[in-house]
């Protein structure tokens, strides 16, 4: 099933001090001012996203054509994705790994309930 970029912000924003707005002059998503996702209007497209290293590595080695890389993110935790492909509760779980990543350790506690 496809996603839009609509789509992805409507995910994201449903987590604590997500904003919209832009990013590399490209449609982003921030919390606490720092960026987590990315529309790409790159060649390749799709949307980059925060991604744990070891995690990234798993997703490109289990072969989905849905997750790919350039060599400008070799070496950088993003992993990018294929918006027209990807499952969508697959990328909400990426989505809220990629938030937790970014947020200000008080925003997690928050969420934690601590």
């Amino acid at each position: 099933m496809a996603m839009t970029w609509e789509q992805v912000v409507a995910v994201a924003t449903e987590l604590p001090g997500v904003e919209e707005g832009t990013w590399w002059r490209t449609p982003g998503l921030k919390v606490g001012g720092k960026g987590f996702a990315r529309l790409r209007v790159e060649a390749e497209g799709g949307l980059a996203l925060l991604c744990e290293p070891a995690e990234k590595e798993a997703l490109l080695a289990s072969g989905d054509p849905v997750f790919y890389t350039t060599p400008h993110y070799d070496g950088h935790p993003f992993i990018l994705i294929d918006l027209t492909a990807v499952d969508p509760e697959q990328l909400a779980e990426l989505i809220d790994s990629a938030w937790w990543w970014r947020a200000p350790a008080r925003m997690r506690r928050e969420r934690q309930g601590a």
